[in-house]
């Protein structure tokens, strides 16, 4: 066993908040940990500040399917008072309500940023209208979680960013595998070098439906199915791989320098506008490459980031990591296999110079201990309250969430002009994580 906390992990119940600090302690995070330098933000669980007796007064903007999804782990947070709601579709509403009984309802967003009590903001709406919702929010003093991607285009995005940092206010986004405990430990142990030099990230989130939904009236149509228009989304780019592409340049340090990639609609023709099927290729100036793709019309191989190292390869949605040499068959079932391949096998005629290079039976090993069960939103939320209670914004995380964003928009911009296109410097941040200052010189 290769970490001491594989065996009570098993046990403990993660959903539990003084079981997840206990276990953020364990894996090095509280106390100034080793985990410091892979993922900064969790810092904001270091108890610098006793809030147990504080309670954030929150309102959700835009609690439709994700919005209520996140309500429900804040909710359960002591810590939280969701006091207002606002939204322009009853039934949304309805739902919301079954959630918070007690709170206002807005049907006009900017009434409840006026509410001087509200503390900060969930906002949960269509792609095309974060900008000015974000930008109204801070302007009214309110901390922020926006779901990604944060903007329609990358101006927006920078100017939600420099928005932030003029405001002071806290700035968190919707990239919960930076809270997921699977993610955190592998990317300690990718930096730690544990597989090896890192030469390649692959990623893919496929399924197998049109991602409709039920609209109880045509008018309604580009209202709800939101997702498929052009005016109110960029597709599969924006809602997938903004989480995906996070992890390839969290495992690699960098950003890339290039990017292309194409779509099609080639199943889902059914007056949609946005691609079902996507492909995309991110080059950096190291050489390493970092592909992401997407196919809604076939869900056998689901979704992952295999992170490929020179001595093992990491698959963390997942939960497991795979050493290139793993432990040496049983002498007899060796010999049988040997015989096996000796009589079925055309690899014979080529001579003992040359073996089909096929994968070798590997069935891993669990990052933590065990087949995962949750994701990070739980986690996610508790550290926005947590900062926007304190005031105090985590290192790393709005820079995080920002250049997420900025990767899939110039990703989709690249997709659509059918272009390799170089990395658009001007969208680049202070940010040393990812060397910001030295990549603007080198792309200079």
């Amino acid at each position: 066993m290769l970490y001491s906390y594989a065996l009570w992990i098993c046990v403990m119940d993660i959903d539990d908040i003084q079981n997840r600090r206990f276990f953020l302690r364990n894996l090095g995070v509280l106390g100034g940990g080793i985990l410091a330098a892979t993922s900064p933000w969790l810092s904001i669980f270091a108890d610098v500040k006793d809030t147990s007796g504080e309670r954030l007064k929150l309102g959700v903007i835009g609690p439709g399917s994700r919005g209520r999804f996140l309500m429900k782990f804040l909710a359960k947070n002591k810590k939280v008072d969701i006091v207002a709601i606002a939204d322009i579709y009853q039934p949304s509403i309805d739902e919301a309500l079954e959630i918070v009984p007690t709170a206002k309802v807005y049907k006009d967003y900017r009434r409840l940023l006026a509410d001087k009590n509200i503390q900060a903001v969930l906002v949960a709406t269509p792609l095309n209208t974060h900008f000015q919702i974000v930008m109204d929010a801070m302007d009214a003093g309110k901390h922020v979680y926006c779901e990604k991607t944060i903007g329609y285009d990358m101006d927006q995005c920078k100017r939600m960013y420099d928005k932030h940092l003029s405001t002071g206010v806290v700035f968190f986004t919707g990239q919960q595998r930076l809270f997921d405990p699977r993610y955190i430990k592998v990317m300690q142990m990718v930096h730690d070098g544990v597989f090896g030099e890192i030469t390649k990230v692959r990623a893919w989130w496929n399924r197998n439906n049109d991602w409709r939904r039920e609209v109880p009236e045509p008018r309604l149509e580009k209202f709800i199915n939101w997702r498929l228009y052009k005016a109110s989304s960029k597709g599969l780019m924006t809602e997938l791989a903004c989480h995906q592409l996070q992890v390839g340049t969290w495992a690699l340090g960098k950003l890339p320098e290039k990017v292309m990639g194409h779509g099609s609609i080639n199943y889902w023709k059914d007056g949609r506008e946005v691609y079902d099927n996507i492909s995309t290729f991110y080059i950096f100036n190291d050489g390493r490459k970092m592909e992401w793709g997407s196919d809604i019309a076939n869900k056998f191989y689901g979704l992952e980031e295999q992170i490929l190292g020179s001595v093992g390869t990491v698959e963390p949605e997942r939960g497991k990591y795979f050493f290139e040499e793993i432990a040496p068959q049983p002498a007899f079932l060796q010999m049988i296999r040997e015989w096996q391949q000796d009589i079925f096998s055309d690899s014979m005629f080529a001579g003992t110079s040359w073996m089909a290079e096929t994968a070798k039976p590997n069935h891993g090993e669990y990052i933590l201990g065990k087949k995962p069960d949750a994701d990070g939103s739980s986690l996610l939320t508790e550290a926005f309250v947590e900062a926007a209670i304190t005031g105090r914004q985590p290192a790393g995380i709005a820079e995080e969430g920002y250049y997420a964003s900025i990767l899939c928009l110039w990703g989709h911009e690249a997709i659509c002009r059918g272009e390799a296109l170089d990395f658009p410097k001007e969208y680049c941040i202070d940010y040393d994580v990812y060397g910001t200052s030295e990549y603007k010189t080198d792309l200079a």
